[in-house]
C-alpha cells in the first residue's frame, strides 16, 4: 500500500499547525518523522488516520482519496503513545478490539489473537491484564492490536518514548522486526534522532509544520538542509569557510566537500570526523576544556587557540585531560551549507 499526503494543512482552531506537508510512504517502508515538541508531529499522524480534519489537501492510499473516509475503513493500524490499552482488558481481549466489526467466526478470531500473541512473543501471558506487564510487554500488546485487523500501514506516535532507556533499544528493534515480517509500511513519529536514523528507511524532517528535508538516514545525517537541520539531527560543528570547488579553508585547514561550492559557506563537521592527537601548533591546536565519558565513548570538548570551540567523539580510552593541550584533523567530507 502507497500511502500519500498531499500540500496538507491543518489547524486547531485558528493555529496552523501543518503547512503544505506533501510526504510519501512506499508499501512495507519504514518512514521516521522526525522533529521537535510542537512541530506537527502528532497531528500528521492523526491526518493520516482520519482522526484530525485537513483545512486542504489530501491524504491519498492506492491512488484513492480517503480524505474524507473515516478511520476504520483507511486500512490503517495505530499505536498511540504508551500503548493506550484498555486496563479492564486481558491480553487477547486487548488484541482481540483490534479485529472488532470483523465478520469472523469466533474460532477464526480466537486463532488471529493466539498468532498475534505469539508474534510479539506473549503467547503464554494472555490471559494478563496491563497492570501485570512490563512496560516493553504492554507496547508489544499495543503493535499486536493495532495488527490485528492485517493494516497494510501502522503509524507510531512515540512508541518507546515511556520505557527506560535499557529497554527502549530491545524492545524497538523487537517491534521494527515483527513489523518488518509482516510486510507493512510504518510512520514513526518521534523526537529521537537515533530512533529515527535507525528505524526509518527515509526519516522526514518537521520543522513548524513544513518537511524541510527528507532522505535516507545517511543523507539527511551527512549532507543536511540547512544549519538547523544538522544541529537538531546530532552533534555537529558549523565553520565559515572559503569554498573553491570540491575543497574549502576554515580554520581546521583545507578541508575537503561532499558537494562542489564555491565562495563563503559554512560547513558541516560530525564529532565522528574529527580525530584527536598530540599538539603540533599548527592548525586546529588547542585546550582541553571537558570530557563527557559515555563507556563505549567519549565526548572531547577542545578550545581551538583561534577561539573556535569544537567537539570530538573518541573511544573510550582517553589519553588527554582537560587543560592539555591536544590538536584535531579531519576524517571524510564536510558538507556545505549557504553562509550562517
Amino acid at each position: 500500500m502507497t500511502t500519500r499526503v498531499e500540500k496538507a494543512r491543518a489547524a486547531y482552531a485558528d493555529h496552523d499547525v501543518l503547512h503544505d506537508v506533501d510526504l510519501d510512504i512506499g508499501a512495507g517502508e519504514r518512514v521516521s518523522v522526525l522533529g521537535p515538541s510542537g512541530s506537527g508531529k502528532s497531528t500528521l499522524l492523526r491526518v493520516i488516520a482520519g482522526l484530525h480534519p485537513l483545512r486542504s489537501g489530501r491524504v491519498v492510499i492506492d491512488g484513492e482519496d480517503v480524505t474524507r473516509r473515516p478511520p476504520e475503513s483507511r486500512g490503517i493500524g495505530l499505536v498511540p503513545q504508551e500503548g493506550a490499552l484498555f486496563p479492564h482488558l486481558d491480553v487477547a481481549a486487548n488484541i482481540g478490539y483490534g479485529i472488532r466489526g470483523l465478520r469472523l467466526r469466533s474460532a477464526h478470531r480466537d486463532a488471529r489473537v493466539r498468532d498475534l500473541a505469539d508474534v510479539v512473543g506473549l503467547g503464554d501471558l494472555v490471559r494478563r491484564r496491563p497492570h501485570e506487564l512490563s512496560g516493553g510487554q504492554r507496547q508489544r500488546v499495543a503493535v499486536a492490536r493495532a495488527l490485528a485487523h492485517e493494516p497494510r500501514l501502522v503509524l507510531m506516535d512515540e512508541p518507546f518514548s515511556a520505557l527506560d532507556a535499557g529497554l527502549r533499544q530491545q524492545v524497538r528493534d523487537d517491534v521494527a522486526q515483527i513489523l518488518r515480517d509482516r510486510g507493512v509500511g510504518v510512520a514513526l513519529i518521534t523526537h529521537d534522532q537515533e530512533e529515527a536514523l535507525s528505524l526509518g528507511d527515509r526519516v522526514a524532517v518537521l520543522r513548524a509544520g513544513r518537511i524541510v528535508q527528507v532522505g535516507t538516514p545517511r543523507d539527511v545525517y551527512t549532507a543536511p538542509a540547512d544549519a538547523w537541520t544538522a544541529r537538531f539531527l546530532g552533534e555537529a560543528l558549523i565553520l565559515p569557510a572559503h569554498a573553491h570547488g570540491d575543497r574549502a579553508t576554515c580554520v581546521l585547514g583545507d578541508i575537503a566537500l561532499s558537494a562542489p561550492a564555491r565562495g563563503a559557506v559554512s560547513i558541516v563537521l560530525r564529532p565522528e570526523q574529527i580525530r584527536l592527537h598530540a599538539a603540533d601548533g599548527h592548525a586546529g591546536s588547542g585546550e582541553v576544556t571537558r570530557i563527557r565519558y559515555f563507556g563505549h565513548d567519549a565526548l572531547v570538548d577542545l578550545r581551538l587557540d583561534a577561539g573556535t570551540d569544537l567537539t570530538v567523539r573518541v573511544g573510550p580510552d582517553i589519553d588527554v585531560a582537560p587543560g592539555e593541550r591536544a590538536a584535531v584533523s579531519v576524517r571524510g567530507a564536510a558538507a556545505p551549507l549557504p553562509p550562517e
